[in-house]
Protein backbone atom coordinates (compact mmCIF):
# COMPACT_ATOMS: atom_id res chain seq x y z
CA UNK A 1 0.00 0.00 0.00
CA UNK A 2 1.56 3.34 -0.89
CA UNK A 3 -0.65 5.48 1.35
CA UNK A 4 -4.20 5.49 3.73
CA UNK A 5 -6.64 3.78 1.72
CA UNK A 6 -5.10 3.67 -1.49
CA UNK A 7 -4.53 -0.53 -3.04
CA UNK A 8 -1.88 -1.60 -4.83
CA UNK A 9 -2.33 -4.49 -6.93
CA UNK A 10 0.31 -7.48 -6.55
CA UNK A 11 3.06 -7.03 -9.48
CA UNK A 12 1.93 -10.06 -12.56
CA UNK A 13 5.09 -11.11 -12.87
CA UNK A 14 5.00 -12.89 -9.62
CA UNK A 15 1.44 -14.69 -10.28
CA UNK A 16 1.89 -15.23 -14.14
CA UNK A 17 4.00 -18.21 -14.16
CA UNK A 18 1.96 -20.30 -12.33
CA UNK A 19 -1.34 -19.17 -13.80
CA UNK A 20 0.47 -19.94 -17.44
CA UNK A 21 2.00 -23.44 -16.19
CA UNK A 22 -1.92 -24.20 -14.43
CA UNK A 23 0.05 -25.56 -11.65
CA UNK A 24 1.73 -28.47 -13.26
CA UNK A 25 5.68 -29.20 -12.03
CA UNK A 26 8.53 -29.41 -13.95
CA UNK A 27 9.34 -32.51 -16.16
CA UNK A 28 11.59 -35.01 -15.55
CA UNK A 29 15.58 -33.85 -16.74
CA UNK A 30 15.61 -37.18 -19.04
CA UNK A 31 12.34 -36.26 -20.78
CA UNK A 32 12.77 -32.59 -21.68
CA UNK A 33 16.71 -31.02 -21.34
CA UNK A 34 18.35 -28.08 -22.82
CA UNK A 35 19.17 -29.84 -25.79
CA UNK A 36 16.46 -32.14 -26.94
CA UNK A 37 14.77 -31.31 -29.88
CA UNK A 38 11.44 -30.31 -30.72
CA UNK A 39 8.78 -30.34 -33.77
CA UNK A 40 5.11 -30.07 -34.54
CA UNK A 41 3.41 -33.10 -34.59
CA UNK A 42 1.70 -33.51 -37.83
CA UNK A 43 -1.64 -31.56 -38.58
CA UNK A 44 -4.91 -32.85 -39.71
CA UNK A 45 -5.56 -29.57 -41.33
CA UNK A 46 -6.86 -28.25 -37.93
CA UNK A 47 -5.34 -26.24 -35.84
CA UNK A 48 -6.15 -26.98 -31.92
CA UNK A 49 -8.48 -24.46 -30.62
CA UNK A 50 -8.12 -25.10 -26.58
CA UNK A 51 -5.11 -23.98 -26.54
CA UNK A 52 -3.67 -20.95 -23.99
CA UNK A 53 -2.19 -18.13 -26.16
CA UNK A 54 1.59 -19.08 -24.93
CA UNK A 55 0.84 -22.85 -25.73
CA UNK A 56 -0.10 -21.90 -29.37
CA UNK A 57 3.13 -19.59 -29.89
CA UNK A 58 4.77 -22.50 -29.05
CA UNK A 59 3.07 -24.62 -31.15
CA UNK A 60 4.18 -22.18 -34.23
CA UNK A 61 7.69 -21.83 -33.37
CA UNK A 62 7.61 -25.37 -33.26
CA UNK A 63 6.08 -25.66 -36.42
CA UNK A 64 9.34 -24.31 -38.46
CA UNK A 65 11.14 -27.39 -37.54
CA UNK A 66 13.14 -29.18 -35.12
CA UNK A 67 14.39 -26.91 -32.19
CA UNK A 68 16.13 -27.42 -28.84
CA UNK A 69 14.18 -26.44 -25.43
CA UNK A 70 16.93 -23.84 -24.89
CA UNK A 71 16.30 -22.51 -28.26
CA UNK A 72 12.49 -22.58 -28.00
CA UNK A 73 12.78 -20.68 -24.77
CA UNK A 74 14.94 -17.93 -25.94
CA UNK A 75 12.23 -17.33 -28.89
CA UNK A 76 9.50 -16.71 -26.06
CA UNK A 77 11.38 -14.97 -23.18
CA UNK A 78 9.46 -16.96 -20.99
CA UNK A 79 11.55 -18.28 -18.29
CA UNK A 80 13.03 -21.94 -19.08
CA UNK A 81 10.82 -24.25 -16.23
CA UNK A 82 7.64 -22.42 -17.84
CA UNK A 83 8.61 -23.68 -21.42
CA UNK A 84 9.66 -26.78 -20.23
CA UNK A 85 6.08 -27.64 -18.51
CA UNK A 86 4.12 -25.97 -21.45
CA UNK A 87 6.11 -28.27 -24.07
CA UNK A 88 5.43 -31.18 -21.29
CA UNK A 89 1.85 -30.13 -21.93
CA UNK A 90 1.79 -30.07 -25.22
CA UNK A 91 3.49 -33.65 -25.86
CA UNK A 92 1.45 -35.47 -23.85
CA UNK A 93 -1.66 -33.79 -25.69
CA UNK A 94 0.18 -34.72 -28.85
CA UNK A 95 0.59 -31.54 -30.26
CA UNK A 96 4.57 -32.01 -30.36
CA UNK A 97 7.00 -34.37 -31.01
CA UNK A 98 9.91 -34.64 -28.95
CA UNK A 99 13.39 -36.03 -30.05
CA UNK A 100 16.62 -37.23 -28.00
CA UNK A 101 19.43 -35.18 -28.56
CA UNK A 102 22.11 -36.86 -30.71
CA UNK A 103 24.56 -39.28 -28.78
CA UNK A 104 27.97 -38.12 -28.80
CA UNK A 105 30.32 -40.11 -30.76
CA UNK A 106 32.78 -42.47 -29.57
CA UNK A 107 36.57 -41.52 -29.80
CA UNK A 108 38.07 -43.10 -31.76
CA UNK A 109 40.62 -45.98 -31.00
CA UNK A 110 44.67 -44.41 -30.79
CA UNK A 111 46.18 -47.56 -32.15
CA UNK A 112 44.33 -47.34 -35.61
CA UNK A 113 44.86 -43.75 -35.55
CA UNK A 114 48.43 -44.18 -35.19
CA UNK A 115 48.75 -47.13 -37.79
CA UNK A 116 46.70 -44.33 -40.58
CA UNK A 117 49.29 -41.86 -40.07
CA UNK A 118 51.92 -44.38 -40.00
CA UNK A 119 50.55 -46.10 -43.71
CA UNK A 120 49.98 -42.34 -44.95
CA UNK A 121 53.70 -41.76 -44.09
CA UNK A 122 55.12 -44.61 -45.51
CA UNK A 123 52.99 -44.18 -48.86
CA UNK A 124 53.87 -40.14 -49.21
CA UNK A 125 56.58 -39.70 -47.41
Amino acid sequence: MTGAGEWEPEAADLVRPYVITKGRGLPDEAELSLITLVTAAAENGQRPTRLSPEEQRLLDICSAGYLSVAEIAGHTRLPLGVVKILLAALTEGGYLITRPPVARAALADREILEEVLNGLRAKFG
